[in-house]
């Protein structure tokens, strides 16, 4: 994540933003809900400083892969299947926008766990949801332990040990409800791959490399070229290709298909979609109540991350602060930051809906 003291960056008003996010939608032939929904996920990412799964990677992964392609269906109603366990929702997306079903899972988890402590909605035929870390922060901000993964539009990421691309780069995130211990959730999100496409586009558009050991060329040669980049490698090596490999595992008991035809051309009867998997645990749910001390769950969570990032560690970063830290930046700032190249892009967003393009000078510097 990029700080404000490396890049210039220019305060867009949250409501500019959203508008033109959600014009971009509406104009692709999305509905007014769906158009919503989308822009208030790309508010999200880029309040918490998201810069991989912005707006502009929204709509980048829309048109190559999503309404233009087949891959997203403007519209679509999403499908509840039969399932025997009480705690278990089984939906079929049926192509719908990403960020609208996730939301939609999320809650619907979030409903679940509230009668029976545990609840997980597992999809199918989906669309993907982008930045996984959003919808958990959300739970654990309303209390609860929230986990998702799916499995990603392509497969960009070559296996431990192997050279041709198998895998997506299938994102785990957990969200653990810690705002009264520490101000903000934890949030532990990443990518199993060493960096996210997202981010080699981003660089690209910056004019910047990528760290070692993150890409292979067309020749399966490392690069730190992003205009080199012909597929990703998993990070901690055997580590994150089994990380990775969960993804696949639990798509394909969901109901997904070969990872290499997911936003592919497909032989007769194969499927290239998606699967999204939602956990929420309502903590309530995990206690035992033998605290020591007589510590309530809450009291005991604090002391053990006190414990843990005590002793010396009080100057780590812990996971979900660079995007508190962000959010508050977004808020002393008053308006959301983008470089001047994402302006740019904006703007050519702006063009294809027939919205006004921003004016660069007309935004103050953070």
């Amino acid at each position: 994540m990029e700080t404000l003291m490396s890049t210039s960056w220019f305060v867009v008003p949250a409501h500019q933003h959203h508008a033109l996010i959600k014009a971009a939608y509406l104009h692709r032939g999305y509905t007014a809900q769906e158009s919503d929904d989308a822009a208030r996920f790309c508010d999200m990412a880029s309040t918490h400083g998201i810069r991989t799964h912005n707006g502009i990677k929204a709509l980048h992964l829309d048109e190559h892969f999503g309404s233009k392609a087949g891959g997203c269906v403007p519209g679509a109603v999403i499908e509840a299947l039969p399932s025997r366990f009480g705690g278990s929702a089984i939906w079929n997306a049926n192509r719908k926008l990403g960020q609208s079903t996730a939301f939609a899972a999320m809650d619907e988890a979030i409903r679940l766990a509230d009668h029976y402590g545990i609840g997980q909605v597992s999809v199918d035929n989906a669309f993907h949801y982008l930045w996984g870390g959003g919808y958990v922060m959300e739970a654990a901000r309303r209390g609860y332990i929230a986990y998702t993964n799916c499995t990603a539009a392509l497969a960009e990421v070559v296996p431990f040990g192997g050279r041709f691309p198998t895998l997506g780069t299938n994102p785990h995130s957990w969200g653990f409800p810690t705002t009264d211990a520490l101000g903000y959730p934890i949030v532990i999100d990443w990518a199993t791959s060493t960096v996210a496409m997202g981010r080699v586009q981003q660089l690209k558009r910056e004019g910047k490399p990528l760290p070692p050991d993150a890409a292979v060329d067309a020749a399966g040669q490392p690069t730190t070229d992003p205009n080199q980049v012909a597929a990703l490698v998993p990070f901690g090596a055997h580590k994150g290709f089994g990380l990775s490999l969960i993804n696949e595992l639990v798509a394909a008991l969901i109901g997904g298909s070969l990872p290499t035809l997911r936003s592919r051309p497909i032989p007769d009867g194969e499927k290239r979609t998606c699967c999204f998997y939602f956990q929420v645990i309502h903590p309530d749910a995990l206690s035992s109540g033998l605290f020591a001390q007589h510590r309530t769950q809450q009291q005991n969570l604090k002391a053990v991350l006190a414990d843990v990032f005590g002793h010396g560690n009080e100057n780590c970063t812990l996971p979900g602060q660079p995007e508190a830290r962000a959010a508050a930046a977004t808020a002393k700032a008053g308006g959301l930051l983008f470089s001047a190249a994402e302006i740019a892009e904006f703007n050519t967003i702006a063009q294809e809906c027939g919205q006004p393009e921003w004016d660069l000078h007309s935004f103050a510097t953070a």
